[in-house]
């Protein structure tokens, strides 16, 4: 797995009697090749940076054949879901539909190697997996922002944050895309030093390394367009609070204006209301509950702020074009397809 680099450019590691790692890379049915291809790459160029076989690893999946990834492309799997060594990593590797993947098969087989004390983490997506299997109960985790709000709602004990990745003893997670490489630069920094590590970043022209106490999504400044302290300390106020809307007074007289400043300047800056934005981030919210869990359409207007469902079902066609009940048996349509 090695390859040939000159003498000159090769890291001086640690370890160096130590056995290579071995990481098993459990493929999940339309999992995401991003998330894999950031995980898997830097143990690659660790390998040719050392110039020795710091880490290896294996392709495995139900079956033991093939697995298909999101953008359609397959690899040929090395193994099925067998039985590993103590000292192997695995590495499930999720994508968008993870709760159809999340089979019983792969769930009784995470448990049996949890119990046999390897490390075991989840890329994109798979921390559903590793919840669902009860492998974060008590543990600090993360999963990507889009699968944030059904993830609290169906994981009580599961402390999760919005970091970028998050190791919490043998338990690790991403938050997907290139997250990946933040959690292999870790443990290649963990096992054989942050000049490896750095080598590596370099080697991938990735020039700012995060950390677990990076959030996973841009600031609101970024993601709106708009550097306005005010209106920033506003909408992050609304994002907290969607179960529980708080009135726009409120929200003004909590940041020190007028009601009517606050509605110039989200008209100013957004080109609509504050009760229209805040309406919009409870239906996007209300949207993934949907998509994403089995709740019951009453459960899912109560978490996002409704007093009723007729309410909630009224607001989300005129957002929509649809009802939430027929938004929910669509996606469901496209999944058995």
């Amino acid at each position: 797995m090695t390859d040939e680099l000159h003498p000159e450019f090769l890291v001086e590691v640690k370890d160096q009697g130590a056995r290579p790692r071995h990481f098993v890379f459990v493929l999940l049915h339309q999992f995401t090749m991003l998330s894999f291809a950031c995980a898997i790459e830097p143990l690659r160029i660790a390998n040719r940076m050392a110039g020795k076989t710091l880490y290896r690893w294996s392709l495995a999946g139900e079956g033991g054949e093939f697995a298909t990834c999101s953008n359609g492309t397959a690899f040929k799997l090395d193994m099925d879901l067998c039985e590993l060594t103590r000292d192997d990593v695995v590495l499930l590797c999720g994508g968008t539909e993870v709760q159809a993947a999340t089979t019983r098969k792969l769930l009784n087989w995470l448990r049996r190697e949890a119990r046999r004390g390897l490390s075991i983490g989840g890329l994109c997506t798979a921390s559903y997996t590793l919840a669902l299997a009860g492998l974060l109960d008590g543990k600090r985790a993360t999963i990507h922002w889009e699968n944030q709000d059904s993830f609290t709602e169906a994981f009580e004990n599961v402390n999760l944050t919005k970091s970028v990745f998050v190791v919490d003893g043998n338990r690790m997670s991403t938050a997907g895309g290139t997250s990946s490489i933040d959690l292999m630069l870790k443990l290649i920094a963990d096992d054989h030093g942050e000049e490896l590590a750095n080598t590596v970043a370099d080697q991938l022209i990735y020039s700012s390394i995060r950390t677990d106490q990076d959030s996973q999504r841009l600031s609101i400044p970024t993601r709106i367009g708009v550097r306005h302290p005010k209106l920033s300390q506003v909408i992050q106020m609304m994002e907290q609070n969607l179960e529980d809307p708080i009135s726009p007074a409120i929200l003004a007289r909590d940041v020190g204006m007028s009601t009517r400043q606050l509605e110039r300047l989200f008209r100013r800056y957004l080109n609509r209301s504050p009760k229209r934005y805040y309406m919009e981030l409870r239906l996007s919210k209300a949207r993934n509950l949907l998509m994403q869990t089995d709740m019951s359409v009453i459960n899912v207007a109560l978490a996002c702020g409704f007093a009723s469902p007729s309410h909630f079902s009224k607001c989300y066609r005129a957002h929509y074009q649809t009802t939430p009940y027929r938004e929910r048996g669509s996606h469901a349509a496209r999944l058995s397809i």
